[in-house]
């Protein structure tokens, strides 16, 4: 089953000082604010929230669509996606537009300094849903503001259910704008913070947010996650990680397990659990997606971490 990802492709640019802000910034002077780092180590990794979800999706064997708008610069990242079987037949190249792109700067103390361009993902709204075929199941996850609403009125507008994640698109959106996005979607979900900030804006408790959709899904960290669903809560465990060492895309990777279940009719405990398995996989990794296990593997983490058989 085809699922659609609308959401961001994006180049992360992470870089290291090997000192700590604080013995650098004055405070007394921060109003003439001039620093420069010197960081000898850098990465660049792909990532952006589509990129992530499709890559743990296509791990799982599922059959994921991005839909999204990259800059002219995107050539390694269709080379990327060519080599893992990702089409990229909906993927808008933007001329005279960049990538979208963040530029991490972490010291000794994990303080972070970030800048992040959106670049062509501003023109997200371009990209129209009836233009892709055969989805059943859809996504509108972080991305440029017009598209996501563009984004979640056509994929109601066709009948096709969808999950809203607005993730750190959130405070994009005023209360009346978010309660319109969750009368328009099947599910949605947000990371406990995001979760506080929905209820706070639309004056609504997750009672009555999770009322409005099919289920509501709450991720927290090493606590595990809740889903809201048919007026009971499923308390889902954290499964523990071989190491802690970088959470960059996890939640992206529990959305992915999330979807698996949806599309191949689990129940939600186990949608959940398969959700958290994944968010422990990719955890011990550095980047968004530089994990690798096979489906095998993934069953067999899920074994060991629940006692029983996924597939």
């Amino acid at each position: 089953m085809t699922t659609l990802i609308c959401g961001s492709l994006a180049f992360d640019n992470i870089m290291v000082f090997a000192d700590r802000f604080k013995n650098h910034i004055l405070p007394e002077q921060i109003h003439i604010l001039n620093v420069s780092f010197l960081v000898p180590d850098m990465r660049r990794e792909y990532g952006g929230c589509a990129g992530n979800i499709a890559y743990n999706l296509k791990l799982l064997g599922g059959e994921p669509l991005i839909m999204a708008t990259v800059g002219d610069d995107a050539g390694p990242y269709f080379e990327r996606l060519d080599r893992f079987g990702i089409s990229r037949a909906h993927i808008r190249q933007v001329p005279g537009t960049f990538t979208a792109q963040a530029f991490i700067t972490t010291d000794l103390d994990d303080n972070q300094i970030t800048a992040f361009h959106p670049g062509a993902m501003s023109f997200s709204h371009l990209n129209r849903i009836e233009e892709a075929a055969g989805v059943r199941l859809g996504i509108v996850a972080p991305d440029g503001r017009e598209g996501m609403v563009q984004h979640a009125r056509d994929f109601a507008a066709a009948g096709v259910p969808f999950i809203f994640d607005p993730g750190q698109g959130l405070p994009l959106f005023n209360g009346d704008e978010l309660l319109a996005f969750m009368d328009l979607a099947d599910y949605a979900c947000c990371n406990d913070y995001e979760a506080r900030l929905l209820a706070d804006r639309t004056g609504r408790s997750l009672a009555e947010l999770a009322s409005a959709v099919r289920a509501l899904i709450v991720t927290r960290g090493g606590e595990g996650s809740d889903i809201y669903a048919n007026g009971v809560v499923h308390r889902i465990p954290c499964v523990t990680a071989d190491a802690i060492i970088d959470p960059t895309g996890c939640g992206d990777a529990y959305r992915a397990g999330l979807i698996h279940g949806i599309v191949n009719g689990l129940d939600w405990p186990a949608s959940g659990r398969l959700a958290s398995v994944m968010g422990a996989i990719k955890i011990a990794h550095r980047g968004g997606q530089n994990h690798a296990p096979s489906r095998d593997e993934i069953a067999a983490r899920y074994q060991q971490a629940f006692g029983s058989s996924l597939w």
